[in-house]
């Protein structure tokens, strides 16, 4: 009985998963199908997003819908329309994260309502831009406690869904699901929708190679099956 009592004890101390599937939630099943396509179009419950993906479990990436907006387009270089962070926050996500700085001050960064579930709801905005050198730690480690503090779900976004939130994203699956150099970039390749023929994308190409991950965000085997269920 004392060996029970500590094994069930051991598993209690063991950093747990956030329980959201949002695989399940929107029906897809792998790193490439899109829940919100190119003009925003897919996933009403999610408008205000542009090409989103699903990343793990409880993440997923993506761009912001401005210039196809319906009913307020506007240039494409902007953050999350305000429709876009309440579709987040109904939906239960409780962070996104903005990879330009562009105009982030105009948007909400703290937003809250009321969720899909009837509960109360808070989704914080940040801003983490691409060109700072310090964002690449800061982001990861932000995933890392979404996905061992059950903080809930985190939507990753540049402008377009490509790019930059395509970057942040491959060595996030080098540093948690061990895609090597080679798979992180041609993941990064296949979700540029064919936007990477320009010689200045193999800068970002280089980046993801040379990307090493931090020791101290490493998951153990169970968590590691299960947050990277998508990308095997």
């Amino acid at each position: 009985m004392k060996i029970i009592i500590k094994l069930f004890l051991l598993i209690l101390s063991l950093p747990v998963l956030a329980q959201d599937d949002l695989g399940m939630r929107y029906g897809v099943n792998d790193l490439y199908s899109k829940i919100v396509d190119n003009r925003g179009n897919g996933e009403e419950r999610l408008y205000g997003l542009r090409n989103a993906r699903l990343l793990f479990k409880n993440i997923l990436r993506g761009g912001a819908n401005n210039a196809y907006h319906r009913t307020a387009p506007r240039s494409n270089t902007n953050p999350l329309p305000e429709d876009g962070l309440m579709s987040l926050c109904r939906e239960g996500f409780s962070t996104a994260i903005y990879l330009y700085e562009t105009n982030y001050e105009t948007a909400s960064q703290d937003i809250t309502c009321v969720n899909d579930k009837g509960l109360p709801q808070r989704l914080v905005y940040l801003n983490h831009p691409y060109s700072k050198s310090e964002s690449a730690e800061k982001i990861l480690r932000q995933i890392y406690a979404h996905i061992t503090e059950d903080k809930g779900s985190l939507y990753l976004h540049c402008w377009n869904g490509w790019h930059a939130s395509g970057f942040f994203s491959a060595i996030a699956l080098r540093q948690f699901c061990d895609f090597s150099a080679e798979e992180a970039v041609t993941y990064w390749d296949k979700n540029t929708d064919g936007v990477n023929t320009e010689p200045g994308y193999e800068t970002i190409r280089k980046k993801i190679r040379a990307f090493i991950p931090y020791p101290d965000l490493k998951l153990n085997s169970a968590q590691k099956s299960d947050l990277c269920s998508y990308a095997n």
